[in-house]
């Protein structure tokens, strides 16, 4: 065969142009659009922690003026003369959040699988306390347990304020001024922080995972123990630190519904604050809760076993 009658080569590939860099201002977009959230951030939250950790350790008077002189016996002093209102803050608002899971997780369960075309108006009822002030919602109560009204006595015919004078929790059959009446107030404010993290996670859950359960011959019991909860942990891990967190610092329950013996850390910090105006005591206090606070949240979302927040 000559060369004539070869067959032509074929023509060598051609590479495509290599991808041109996007130019620099595109790449900075992202990081102008987070500008505005930094900034705030900065402002609102970074600034006002570093002055409250430079008026912690400051020593004077307001008349003679606050100068920082790295005082941190102040915090032990804090500590030291405050300890049983950072144990009663931290035990009234655990004990709310456990009512508010026990109350909130039913009715989110309901709101989630059987609510059906009710479910919007449900989840309406459940936000309407937020259409007034938490003063007010707070206020209301003092009515709802005042003495001689129609709760107190249904809890006194059913003898459950036997057992709860009994540990304490109230005195004789008066409710009001007792710690009953402040984690009733808690409980009420901060349960529908409690109800929307847990509709959100129940929400998510395939209906498809029951209906294999039941193929499986799993009873109900069987199906939310091993499917619904596991599945629902998200919620649940930010529901409780969605009503722990705000009701460990909370004063106003405290102030309104209960008495001096009552008193949380909050309202220790709002009293040195604005009455005592023992500035660096009521730095150092919220540095001792937010500390205390951030450790036990830590644990508890490690201990929870899920990484995953509503």
């Amino acid at each position: 065969m000559s060369v004539t009658d070869a067959p032509p080569l074929a023509p060598a590939p051609v590479e495509p142009p290599a991808p041109r860099k996007p130019a620099t201002r595109k790449r900075l977009v992202p990081y102008w659009l987070l500008l505005p959230g930094i900034l705030w951030l900065i402002v609102f939250f970074a600034l006002p922690m570093v002055y409250q950790a430079s008026t912690s350790v400051q020593t004077g008077s307001l008349e003679k003026g606050f100068e920082v002189t790295w005082h941190f016996q102040t915090y032990w002093d804090a500590l030291t003369d405050y300890y049983p209102q950072f144990i009663r803050s931290l035990l009234y608002a655990g004990t709310a959040t456990l009512l508010c899971l026990l109350l909130g997780y039913p009715l989110a369960y309901l709101i989630a699988f059987k609510a059906g075309r009710w479910r919007n108006l449900v989840l309406v009822l459940v936000i309407a306390p937020f259409f007034t002030s938490f003063l007010i919602r707070t206020l209301a109560w003092k009515t709802i347990l005042a003495d001689g009204g129609p709760v107190v006595d249904v809890l006194n015919t059913l003898h459950v304020l036997d057992v709860t004078s009994w540990l304490g929790w109230t005195e004789g059959s008066r409710v009001l001024a007792t710690p009953m009446a402040v984690v009733c107030g808690l409980t009420y404010n901060f349960l529908p922080f409690m109800i929307l993290p847990l509709y959100t996670s129940l929400e998510r859950i395939d209906g498809r995972l029951h209906e294999a359960a039941g193929d499986l011959y799993a009873t109900p019991a069987t199906t939310f123990r091993k499917v619904t909860f596991p599945l629902s942990m998200p919620g649940v891990v930010s529901g409780t630190l969605l009503t722990f967190i705000p009701a460990s610092g909370d004063y106003v329950n405290a102030e309104l519904l209960g008495s001096t013996d009552t008193k949380m850390v909050g309202s220790v910090i709002q009293s040195q604050f604005l009455r005592v105006l023992d500035y660096p005591t009521a730095a150092a206090l919220s540095f001792i809760l937010m500390a205390i606070v951030l450790a036990m949240v830590t644990v508890y979302i490690r201990k929870s076993g899920t990484e995953d927040l509503v």
